[in-house]
């Protein structure tokens, strides 16, 4: 008996109970060896002592444990204990591929394409070490939480010889391939076949064949007519439409080979998905037919009846066999299809002799048939074998229903997985539909086809209703700066789907969503389309810089800002065309074209500029080249240097044209006069010097002489 928290191999701690099925549960532990979570499965207790179902189940373990591939769920260690038969596996966090579908409905033809690749991938792997699964199906294909698919369950795998293997187990009906079906021979190809239909699953979100029981959809895949996927949705490419179909023909010859082969298809149907380019494959009419004898027949009939396999579906041949008509015993246990061609009269003269022998076969049944109630009616009454009082045998009754069926239990307000859980251990199967519903909470079952206690025969597929919770859902509020692949996550846990468009924005990283409607924490129905608007950056815009010259600042800061442009340094400077405060220069000129927020620096008029004075300084008393230097050390300039007489030194400056102290502009020339010293013959005395005459020169070595004495008797003209 498993517990939490006791040890296996002195190494697993089992932590939880996460999973059952017809023959094992599974749990999760701690390997404390290795520190790491672990999956263990565990043979169930009444099957201990079954032979049969500990040598199954160790068929397991040998299959799985020596495959290694990322697509395959990888088997550590496998032991025995205390009665107890435990696999030690990788465990992966996710959903079944069926829980998914039904989820989503259908999935999308990149996303179907993507998983049948992967699965293939792993089945590739196992059939390369001659192991066929035989049990492909969605519930035994994991899509862990990174969107890596795992194939799981080898319970009924088995290794192939150079010949074809003999299946002594039917995989889940829905999915079995028709050699299955019948009992007979199956290698790799039925795997395909049963790709195939899982493939089809995904696409349409349905399989192709119900029934009311295992054996009518048993004789659909042996002899029904598959609806092609296109027909329920016209959108599926072409091309993978044809690899669909050409992976389920009922004749494994018309199958794909391998497949590597199918795996090829897949890639260019992921490429070039609109072409037609599968061909399908054409029987060679000259093969050999192979008849099944009636020992075999009855074999797959024994060996059906023992019981079932770890989270596979069992025919019922059995109960049902009998019940059968003769021509529908004979389709399951031969193919007429096999048989060679006939010529045209040799046909019609077999259809005309099988016509006949039909009805003389169904003729004589019905006389046996009446023949025997008859005689067994009156031994009946003879023996008192028949009680028409209405006491009857109860117990027998009760023991013959137990045998074939179940008391449905009440699955209402359990989730998908526990009413799953529950309907494997009893041999039934579920079908899921999805509606709304204010009692439930999203993800219960509020609707089963049967009611509690209701007599079920086992195998029975059971019709559940699983509440979507209310109508009304809510755009998540968090989206704007999500990636796509974030947002489109989102929504979809949010049961609404998302349109994507682009626009330009500011504020948001390009490919970052950037804006939705209807907007972030908007109320919705469940399944409303949201518009999710993906950020392409910035827009580049461009726009017309306005001549703002003469202008006030205020003014044009107005006509930059109202063009999308910004103001960038203001600066002042005189202007002798500009009033002070107006523009008189700007960085960019009016009328050219550039992108919006481009900066423009301008410059302010501070009016004309006032003129600088310099002060006439002292040079009175200086000689020529004294007064020169001074005259230019105030910022003025030397003029005309006249002479007179004076009783002053010889060359000493007695006179200039502006006295010390008068303001000049910078550069002003200044005339001066220097003595020539005492005039030897006066004939008048004059007490102020004569008026100045113009200066024949501005240097005074030129025209006055040097200040050594050497001067022109009169100023120079």
């Amino acid at each position: 008996m498993v517990r939490i928290g006791m040890f296996l191999g002195e190494r697993y701690e089992i932590l939880e109970k996460i999973g059952s099925g017809g023959m094992s549960d599974v749990y999760r532990a701690k390997d404390h060896k290795l520190n790491r979570d672990v999956a263990v499965k565990v043979l169930k207790q009444e099957f201990n002592s079954d032979k049969t179902f500990v040598g199954k189940f160790r068929t397991e373990a040998h299959a799985a444990a020596c495959l290694s591939h990322p697509n395959i769920v990888h088997v550590f260690d496998v032991g025995d204990e205390d009665e107890l038969h435990y696999i030690v596996m990788e465990i992966v966090e996710g959903i079944t591929l069926k829980t998914y579908i039904a989820k989503k409905g259908k999935l999308e033809i990149r996303e179907t394409i993507g998983i049948a690749m992967q699965v293939a991938q792993g089945i590739e792997a196992a059939h390369e070490q001659h192991i066929v699964h035989r049990d492909i199906k969605p519930q035994n294909i994991i899509i862990s939480r990174d969107g890596k698919v795992k194939v799981t369950d080898f319970g009924i795998a088995k290794a192939a010889t150079t010949e074809t293997i003999t299946s002594n187990t039917m995989g889940s009906v829905h999915y079995i391939s028709p050699e299955q079906a019948r009992g007979g021979y199956c290698d790799e190809r039925s795997d395909i076949y049963s790709l195939g239909i899982t493939m089809y699953e995904m696409l349409t979100g349905r399989v192709p064949f119900e029934g009311d029981s295992t054996v009518s959809v048993a004789l659909l895949h042996i002899q029904g007519e598959m609806v092609p996927p296109r027909e329920y949705d016209p959108m599926i490419p072409v091309s993978l439409e044809k690899i669909v179909l050409k992976c389920t023909q009922k004749k494994p010859e018309l199958r794909y080979r391998s497949v590597t082969e199918l795996i090829g298809d897949l890639k260019r149907a992921l490429m070039t998905p609109n072409e037609d380019f599968v061909r399908m494959n054409v029987i060679n009419s000259d093969g050999p037919t192979r008849v099944m004898s009636q020992d075999e027949v009855n074999q797959i009939r024994d060996e059906a009846g023992r019981g079932g396999m770890d989270d596979t579906e069992m025919l019922e041949p059995l109960d049902d066999y009998d019940d059968m008509e003769e021509e529908e015993r004979y389709q399951l246990d031969y193919d007429d299809d096999e048989m060679l061609p006939l010529d045209d009269e040799e046909d019609e003269e077999y259809e005309e002799g099988k016509k006949s022998d039909k009805v003389y076969t169904i003729v004589g049944i019905v006389v046996a048939v009446v023949i025997v109630l008859l005689a067994l009616f009156v031994l009946g009454k003879t023996f008192g074998l028949f009680d028409f009082s209405g006491k009857k045998n109860n117990k027998e009754t009760t023991a013959e229903s137990d045998a074939t069926e179940v008391s449905m239990p009440n699955l209402l307000g359990k989730t998908v997985a526990e009413a799953e859980e529950e309907l494997a251990k009893l041999d039934l199967e579920m079908k899921l539909s999805y509606s709304e519903s204010n009692d439930y909470e999203e993800g219960q079952i509020m609707e089963q086809e049967f009611a509690e206690g209701s007599s079920v025969k086992r195998h029975t597929v059971v019709k559940l209703t699983v509440s979507k919770g209310t109508t009304e859902t809510q755009v998540p509020a968090d989206l704007i700066g999500m990636t796509k692949e974030q947002a489109t996550k989102a929504l979809h846990e949010a049961f609404l789907e998302p349109e994507f468009d682009e626009i330009f924005s500011d504020d948001v990283e390009e490919g970052k969503v950037a804006k939705v409607t209807p907007g972030v924490g908007s109320k919705c129905t469940i399944g409303d389309k949201v518009t999710v608007y993906l950020s392409k950056g910035p827009e580049t815009k461009t726009t017309e810089v306005p001549d703002v010259l003469d202008k006030t600042e205020s003014q044009a800061r107005s006509a930059l800002e109202g063009a999308n442009l910004q103001v960038g340094s203001v600066t002042e400077d005189y202007s002798e065309e500009y009033e002070v405060g107006h523009v008189m220069n700007q960085s960019v000129k009016g009328g050219s074209t550039v992108e919006e927020g481009t900066k423009v620096n301008l410059v302010i008029s501070m009016g004309k500029k006032e003129e600088e004075k310099v002060t006439m300084p002292g040079i009175l008393g200086l000689d020529a080249a004294g007064a020169q230097a001074q005259l230019e050390a105030a910022g003025l300039k030397l003029g005309a240097v006249g002479k007179q007489y004076s009783n002053e030194e010889i060359g000493q400056v007695i006179d200039a044209e502006y006295t010390e102290g008068t303001e000049l502009k910078p550069g002003t020339t200044v005339d001066i006069w220097v003595s020539r010293g005492p005039k030897e013959e006066p004939t008048t005395e004059s007490t102020a010097p004569p008026a100045p005459t113009e200066p024949s020169s501005t240097n005074p070595t030129e025209s006055s002489g040097t200040p050594d004495g050497n001067l022109p008797d009169q100023p120079a003209q």
